[in-house]
Protein backbone atom coordinates (compact mmCIF):
# COMPACT_ATOMS: atom_id res chain seq x y z
CA UNK A 1 0.00 0.00 0.00
CA UNK A 2 1.40 3.27 -0.99
CA UNK A 3 1.47 6.33 1.98
CA UNK A 4 1.91 9.65 1.54
CA UNK A 5 5.73 9.68 2.07
CA UNK A 6 6.10 7.73 -1.61
CA UNK A 7 5.16 10.63 -3.16
CA UNK A 8 8.63 11.17 -4.60
CA UNK A 9 8.87 8.14 -6.07
CA UNK A 10 5.85 7.89 -7.57
CA UNK A 11 6.65 11.21 -9.45
CA UNK A 12 9.56 10.22 -10.69
CA UNK A 13 7.22 7.44 -12.71
CA UNK A 14 4.96 10.23 -13.50
CA UNK A 15 7.13 12.76 -14.41
CA UNK A 16 7.60 10.76 -17.68
CA UNK A 17 4.24 10.35 -18.64
CA UNK A 18 3.55 14.01 -18.09
CA UNK A 19 6.03 15.22 -20.11
CA UNK A 20 6.92 12.63 -22.81
CA UNK A 21 3.32 11.22 -23.09
CA UNK A 22 -0.76 12.41 -23.75
CA UNK A 23 -1.33 9.35 -21.29
CA UNK A 24 -2.34 11.95 -18.83
CA UNK A 25 -3.44 15.56 -20.02
CA UNK A 26 -1.39 17.20 -17.45
CA UNK A 27 1.48 19.80 -18.38
CA UNK A 28 3.39 20.06 -15.59
CA UNK A 29 4.11 17.22 -13.31
CA UNK A 30 2.84 18.35 -9.46
CA UNK A 31 4.94 19.21 -7.00
CA UNK A 32 6.15 16.78 -4.29
CA UNK A 33 3.20 18.28 -1.51
CA UNK A 34 0.35 18.52 -4.37
CA UNK A 35 1.17 14.89 -5.16
CA UNK A 36 1.34 13.09 -1.27
CA UNK A 37 -2.09 15.33 -1.06
CA UNK A 38 -3.27 13.16 -4.06
CA UNK A 39 -2.18 9.92 -2.53
CA UNK A 40 -4.10 10.78 1.39
CA UNK A 41 -7.27 11.88 -0.66
CA UNK A 42 -7.21 8.18 -2.35
CA UNK A 43 -6.65 6.96 1.01
CA UNK A 44 -9.33 8.16 2.14
CA UNK A 45 -11.79 5.85 0.41
CA UNK A 46 -9.89 3.28 -2.12
CA UNK A 47 -6.40 1.06 -2.01
CA UNK A 48 -3.24 3.16 -3.77
CA UNK A 49 -1.26 0.14 -4.63
CA UNK A 50 2.55 0.10 -5.77
CA UNK A 51 4.86 -2.44 -6.73
CA UNK A 52 8.41 -2.60 -5.40
CA UNK A 53 11.54 -4.51 -6.87
CA UNK A 54 13.56 -6.88 -4.74
CA UNK A 55 16.32 -5.29 -2.61
CA UNK A 56 18.66 -7.71 -4.25
CA UNK A 57 17.86 -6.69 -7.55
CA UNK A 58 18.27 -2.76 -7.20
CA UNK A 59 22.09 -1.64 -7.63
CA UNK A 60 21.61 0.48 -4.23
CA UNK A 61 20.51 -3.22 -2.17
CA UNK A 62 17.26 -1.26 -1.28
CA UNK A 63 13.47 -2.06 -2.88
CA UNK A 64 12.62 1.01 -5.58
CA UNK A 65 8.66 1.55 -6.84
CA UNK A 66 8.19 0.42 -10.16
CA UNK A 67 5.04 1.07 -10.56
CA UNK A 68 1.38 1.81 -8.76
CA UNK A 69 -1.94 1.26 -9.28
CA UNK A 70 -4.91 3.15 -7.69
CA UNK A 71 -9.31 3.51 -7.74
CA UNK A 72 -11.02 6.93 -6.95
CA UNK A 73 -14.82 8.06 -7.43
CA UNK A 74 -15.96 7.03 -10.68
CA UNK A 75 -18.41 10.21 -9.77
CA UNK A 76 -19.12 11.68 -6.50
CA UNK A 77 -22.77 11.58 -6.46
CA UNK A 78 -24.31 8.71 -4.05
CA UNK A 79 -25.68 6.86 -6.86
CA UNK A 80 -22.25 5.83 -8.54
CA UNK A 81 -20.97 4.73 -5.21
CA UNK A 82 -20.53 1.24 -6.88
CA UNK A 83 -18.29 2.64 -9.42
CA UNK A 84 -14.59 3.13 -9.37
CA UNK A 85 -12.02 4.81 -11.71
CA UNK A 86 -8.72 2.64 -12.34
CA UNK A 87 -5.67 4.40 -12.41
CA UNK A 88 -2.15 2.78 -13.36
CA UNK A 89 1.62 3.66 -14.09
CA UNK A 90 4.84 1.92 -14.36
CA UNK A 91 8.31 3.20 -14.67
CA UNK A 92 7.82 3.27 -18.82
CA UNK A 93 11.38 1.07 -18.84
CA UNK A 94 9.43 -2.05 -17.50
CA UNK A 95 6.36 -1.85 -19.05
CA UNK A 96 5.51 -5.68 -20.12
CA UNK A 97 6.79 -7.36 -17.68
CA UNK A 98 3.45 -8.52 -15.94
CA UNK A 99 3.82 -5.10 -13.53
CA UNK A 100 0.66 -4.02 -14.44
CA UNK A 101 -1.67 -7.27 -14.59
CA UNK A 102 -0.02 -8.00 -11.43
CA UNK A 103 -1.52 -4.56 -9.84
CA UNK A 104 -4.52 -4.46 -11.89
CA UNK A 105 -5.32 -7.81 -10.48
CA UNK A 106 -4.56 -6.73 -6.77
CA UNK A 107 -6.13 -3.76 -7.49
CA UNK A 108 -9.57 -5.20 -8.90
CA UNK A 109 -9.75 -8.10 -6.41
CA UNK A 110 -9.61 -5.65 -3.01
CA UNK A 111 -12.39 -3.59 -5.04
CA UNK A 112 -14.63 -6.75 -5.62
CA UNK A 113 -14.43 -7.31 -1.94
CA UNK A 114 -15.23 -3.59 -0.96
CA UNK A 115 -18.00 -3.98 -2.59
CA UNK A 116 -17.20 -2.36 -6.11
CA UNK A 117 -19.68 -3.51 -8.68
CA UNK A 118 -17.94 -1.20 -12.38
CA UNK A 119 -14.58 -0.72 -12.70
CA UNK A 120 -14.02 2.37 -15.12
CA UNK A 121 -10.70 3.44 -16.61
CA UNK A 122 -10.48 6.87 -18.79
CA UNK A 123 -7.63 6.50 -21.38
CA UNK A 124 -5.80 8.85 -23.74
CA UNK A 125 -6.90 7.72 -27.48
CA UNK A 126 -5.22 9.06 -30.94
CA UNK A 127 -6.75 9.62 -33.97
CA UNK A 128 -3.44 7.49 -35.28
CA UNK A 129 -0.61 6.21 -32.92
CA UNK A 130 1.89 9.06 -32.60
CA UNK A 131 5.38 9.10 -30.20
CA UNK A 132 3.13 11.12 -27.59
CA UNK A 133 0.37 8.36 -27.68
CA UNK A 134 -0.03 4.81 -28.52
CA UNK A 135 -3.28 2.26 -28.22
CA UNK A 136 -1.03 0.19 -26.00
CA UNK A 137 -3.69 1.38 -22.68
CA UNK A 138 -6.44 -0.08 -24.60
CA UNK A 139 -5.00 -3.21 -25.60
CA UNK A 140 -3.63 -3.50 -22.00
CA UNK A 141 -7.08 -2.85 -20.42
CA UNK A 142 -9.27 -5.28 -23.24
CA UNK A 143 -6.62 -7.87 -22.19
CA UNK A 144 -8.01 -7.12 -18.68
CA UNK A 145 -11.28 -7.97 -19.56
CA UNK A 146 -12.20 -4.57 -19.73
CA UNK A 147 -14.89 -3.51 -23.48
CA UNK A 148 -14.99 0.05 -24.84
CA UNK A 149 -18.24 2.24 -23.72
CA UNK A 150 -17.58 5.26 -24.84
CA UNK A 151 -15.47 7.92 -26.80
CA UNK A 152 -14.99 11.47 -27.00
CA UNK A 153 -13.67 13.66 -29.84
CA UNK A 154 -10.71 16.11 -29.70
CA UNK A 155 -11.48 16.89 -26.20
CA UNK A 156 -7.54 17.08 -24.65
CA UNK A 157 -5.21 19.12 -26.85
CA UNK A 158 -1.24 18.32 -25.40
CA UNK A 159 1.96 18.12 -27.66
CA UNK A 160 0.11 20.94 -30.16
CA UNK A 161 -2.32 18.18 -31.48
CA UNK A 162 -5.51 17.41 -30.61
CA UNK A 163 -6.31 13.75 -29.04
CA UNK A 164 -9.84 11.79 -28.16
CA UNK A 165 -10.70 9.99 -25.04
CA UNK A 166 -12.26 6.79 -24.41
CA UNK A 167 -13.72 4.89 -21.63
CA UNK A 168 -13.55 1.64 -20.80
CA UNK A 169 -15.53 -0.85 -18.47
CA UNK A 170 -15.05 -3.54 -16.58
CA UNK A 171 -18.27 -5.65 -14.64
CA UNK A 172 -16.84 -7.06 -11.46
CA UNK A 173 -20.27 -8.06 -9.39
CA UNK A 174 -23.57 -8.54 -9.69
CA UNK A 175 -26.42 -6.18 -10.16
CA UNK A 176 -28.93 -6.65 -8.27
CA UNK A 177 -31.99 -5.26 -6.83
CA UNK A 178 -30.13 -4.80 -3.41
CA UNK A 179 -26.51 -3.57 -4.36
CA UNK A 180 -24.00 -4.86 -1.71
CA UNK A 181 -22.77 -2.26 0.91
CA UNK A 182 -19.64 -0.35 0.00
CA UNK A 183 -16.87 -1.48 2.65
CA UNK A 184 -14.18 1.10 2.58
CA UNK A 185 -12.66 -0.27 5.97
CA UNK A 186 -12.32 3.26 7.46
CA UNK A 187 -9.13 4.64 5.84
CA UNK A 188 -6.53 3.18 3.62
CA UNK A 189 -3.99 5.79 5.53
CA UNK A 190 -2.06 3.48 8.32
Amino acid sequence: MAVPEDAQELLSIYDYYVKETAITFEYETPSVSEFAGRIEKVLEKYPYLVAETDASFDLQGKRRIVGYAYASDFHVREAYKWCAEMSIYLDHNLRGNGIGRALYNELENRLKNMGMLNLNACIGYPDTEDEHLTFASVRFHEKMGYSMVGEFHKCGFKFDRWYNMVWMEKLVGEHTDTPPKIDHGGTFLR
